[in-house]
């Protein structure tokens, strides 16, 4: 094997396909990078049975071949070239690789152990990139991190005819957001779902956030489920956690009459403020009245602290103690001045239902995107 390719076109690909590798893993050469020269191009792939990340790229061909390099280390030496064109062959098990005045020789991996890489499906639809990234980055906040119960670890993906849905919940709070999405006309008549790691969406949010257009591929007709998302000659795939996602869209109240809207960065200030006195864990106490937002924090006998910041009450006064953090990543995710906070009743006075967070253009207009995010309070210690 033997090619040349620019530097930072090469760099750029090589952090790609190694972004999504374990930082550590039992079988060394899932650590590997796949570098093929063909006469179509240089292609650099990773796989560790759970993801799989595959780019192409031009480049000067002058020998076609195949080799399996330490991912990291390869990613490692490429981000750190002289501005010059990179060179790279082989001979025998070493791989050579000079650029300028700098020169490096790697070993080689054992291409024939390194396992096949996912067969992707046809198309199912497309998705509009930067509406995507978004969407992922304000639901995932929401998915557990617990790993003693993988199902809730999951972004749930639920495609209609021309809509996606995002939707995460950690047992505290639910996040849901909406994308358009443009079937390839060939998906069932039933909905298609697809639960894919939170961690694992995130990235690839970020990835192509900027890409247009998204194809995204879903394959859960066999014991392979798994997931692919194309764009600019780049394919992630992730094995689908397998399990039934929790029917949290029936929490959410078809209609809250009681709320109040608030700046959205006065009151994310007032929190970070409010809660530096709070021990961990803790939660804040919200008074929602006609003159505003009181926020209290009953730290310990040496430290408590309040703040009023002025807010619109619609409906009665109301009394609410919500964890600092929970709250500031539901206000993060709303992209707007202001934020409507809508309260719910239960069947118990004595437990208050949970607070319906979503964004509002302005103080008397609800927000145009149908992000909501819904937490459950704490109860209130009297």
């Amino acid at each position: 094997m033997k090619f040349q390719v620019n530097r930072d076109v090469f760099s750029e690909a090589v952090s790609f396909a190694v972004k999504l590798l374990p930082q550590r893993t039992t079988l060394p050469i899932l650590s590997g990078v796949l570098v093929d020269a063909t006469a179509d191009g240089l292609t650099l792939s990773s796989f560790d049975y759970e993801v799989s990340t595959q780019t192409t790229i031009t480049a000067d061909i002058e020998e076609t071949g195949r080799v399996l390099v330490s991912g990291r280390l390869l990613a490692d030496i490429a981000s750190r070239l002289p501005a010059a064109p990179v060179h790279v062959s082989t001979e025998g098990s070493k791989i050579i690789v000079k650029c300028g005045t700098a020169n490096f020789t790697l070993l080689s991996m054992p291409v024939e152990e390194y396992p096949t890489l996912p067969v992707i499906a046809e198309q199912s639809g497309l998705l509009p990139a930067e509406a995507f990234s978004t969407a992922v980055s304000q639901v995932a906040v929401a998915a557990s991190r617990d790993d003693v119960t993988p199902v809730i670890t999951g972004v749930q993906l639920e495609v209609s005819e021309n809509s996606l849905s995002l939707v995460a919940t950690d047992r505290y709070r639910v996040a849901i957001r909406e994308v358009d999405w443009e079937s390839s006309g060939k998906a069932s008549a039933d909905a298609v779902t697809a639960l894919v790691p939170a961690r694992t969406l995130m990235e690839i949010g970020k990835t192509f956030g900027h890409s247009g257009t998204i194809s995204v591929s879903i394959t859960n007709s066999d014991e392979r489920e798994l997931i692919a998302f194309s764009a600019d000659k780049k394919t992630v795939t992730s094995l689908l956690i397998k399990g039934n996602f929790p029917p949290v869209r029936r929490l959410f109240p078809d209609v809250a009459e009681n709320y109040a809207v608030v700046n959205t960065a006065d009151l994310m200030e007032a929190v970070r403020r409010v809660s530096l006195v709070l021990e961990r864990e803790a939660a804040l106490r919200f008074t929602f009245t006609i003159d505003g937002v009181t926020l209290e924090a009953i730290g310990s006998e040496q430290a408590q602290a309040s703040e009023t910041i002025d807010g619109h009450l619609n409906g009665d006064d109301t009394i609410v103690s919500l964890k600092p953090q929970f709250l500031l990543d539901g206000l993060g995710a709303v992209h707007s001045e202001f934020v409507r906070i809508s309260f719910t009743k239960t069947d118990n006075p004595n437990k208050p239902g949970p607070v319906l967070i979503t964004s509002q253009s302005s103080k008397d207009q609800p927000g145009a995107d149908n992000y909501k995010y819904l937490l459950q309070p704490n109860l209130l210690l009297r």
